[in-house]
């Protein structure tokens, strides 16, 4: 056993030296050159000559660096990108905010279907604004400006198209781009249709206003060549007293086309059987254009183009009465009024057919041939007064004002002035006409 241990420990010193020998250790006249070696034990019959392997020369700042730039120009493209997604998202908000402001706009800008506007805007004529054209050129301006807010919005576009955005983020923006866009062309279009609108409310109120100033001038000029013997140029009566056919009134004036009217006047009659005909128009190629008659034991019927509805008027009591008779060509529609009260409506009379113009308006006989060939059988035996004609339907509060003697407006078509009224035949003639309160049904 202590033969055995002596030789294990003369093998291992003899090991140690020969690798302290073979490795050569460095002495202090040796230089360090930077490289570090690694020493192992090798067996007794390997290869002495102790090889070395040296470690690889490490370059860590290279890399640290390379690494850095990258860090870094991804920082700027990122910075560059929430840049320009930041001056996109402010450009929706823009576009936003005007949409909503112009949406605003034209809101207070609108009418409602019966022509009124608001508080602030209203107007004596009760049907457009008081400067249309003001109106119309603001509307174009904020056409214009909407227009190059499109434009910009197609350039931003095309803009974003040519951007190195992620593709997540720019098929969001274009999204957003294309509704703004699709609600811009909206909006300017609804604003095209509405100066359209506008411009032919325009057009309407310009005639209207022209017609009622027509009758105006019409009536002031009658007032200062004055009445003759009746208080004012209206205040007068057409007395038919027989059933002939030679006795009748004619108006001066004739008829415009017209695509709905009313007619009213005062009436008195106590003939039987019916009163007949108080008012006719013919035009050429159609002798009953207009008729309200009253024949034999018929009610009271009105007749357009030929076509008839009969009436709920009852007028035979020797009595004055006001009657009103509105018609629209839209579906045909009519009304009639007796005393302020509305009495009957129905629609599908002529239904579509325009009032033709260029007729003979008779007061009194219902023509067979335009302006003549009357029958005595229907005609009118009573007294009629302010016979007027207006291209509109009236509203049934002025037509209860004129009943009741509230109010008189002279018809913008056919105004009651003695100079408008022919007196054919011996035996009819004008006389002056009883005041308004004495008319009245109660009086």
């Amino acid at each position: 056993l202590e033969a055995t241990s002596a030789g294990m420990f003369s093998l291992l010193s003899g090991l140690l030296c020969f690798c302290a020998l073979g490795c050569g250790q460095l002495t202090n006249r040796e230089v360090d050159d930077g490289k570090r070696y690694i020493c192992r034990a090798i067996p007794l019959t390997g290869d002495a000559s102790c090889p070395v392997t040296l470690l690889p020369e490490l370059n860590a700042g290279g890399q640290e660096e390379e690494l850095r730039n990258t860090v870094m120009q991804l920082r700027e493209t990122i910075l560059q990108q929430k840049e320009t997604i930041s001056k996109q998202i402010g450009t929706i908000n823009e576009l936003t905010t005007k949409l909503s402001l112009c949406a605003s706009a034209t809101a207070d800008r609108k009418y409602d279907k019966g022509g009124t506007w608001g508080k602030d805007k209203q107007n004596t004529m009760g049907d457009v604004p008081g400067d249309p054209n003001e109106t119309i050129d603001t509307l174009g301006k904020t056409m214009q400006g909407l227009k190059d807010r499109l434009e910009n919005l197609e350039q931003m576009r095309a803009n974003i198209s040519g951007a190195s955005f992620p593709s997540e983020l720019r098929d969001l923006l274009q999204q957003r781009l294309g509704e703004l866009e699709k609600q811009l062309l909206k909006k300017v279009s609804t604003l095209e249709a509405e100066k359209s609108m506008l411009s032919n409310a325009t057009a309407a109120y310009r005639l209207k206003t022209e017609s009622t100033l027509n009758a105006l001038v019409e009536r002031i000029n009658e007032l200062e060549k004055g009445g003759g013997d009746f208080i004012s140029p209206e205040q007068f009566k057409l007395s038919l007293p027989q059933r002939t056919n030679y006795l009748y009134g004619r108006i001066a004036k004739s008829l415009p086309e017209m695509y709905a009217f009313t007619l009213c006047m005062w009436i008195k009659s106590s003939a039987s059987p019916g009163i007949g005909t108080p008012f006719s128009y013919g035009v050429p190629g159609q002798a009953n254009e207009i008729v309200l008659i009253e024949w034999g034991n018929n009610p009271i019927e009105l007749l357009i183009n030929d076509k008839v509805a009969q009436l709920p008027l009852e007028v035979r009591d020797g009595r004055w009465h006001h009657i009103c008779i509105s018609w629209t060509t839209r579906d045909g529609q009519w009304e009639a009024y007796q005393d302020g009260e509305k009495l009957g409506a129905g629609d599908n009379l002529a239904a579509w057919h325009p009032i033709k113009p260029g007729g003979v308006i008779i007061l009194g006989q219902e023509q067979d041939v335009v302006g003549g060939r009357f029958d005595a059988g229907q005609a009118f035996v009573g007294e009629l007064s302010q016979v007027n004609i207006w291209d509109r339907v009236l509203k049934p509060v002025e037509i209860q004002s004129m009943a009741n003697c509230t109010s008189y407006v002279p018809g913008n078509i056919v105004s009651w002035l003695a100079s408008n009224v022919e007196v054919f035949g011996r035996g009819a003639f004008k006389r002056p006409l009883e005041i308004c309160q004495e008319r009245l049904p109660n009086a």
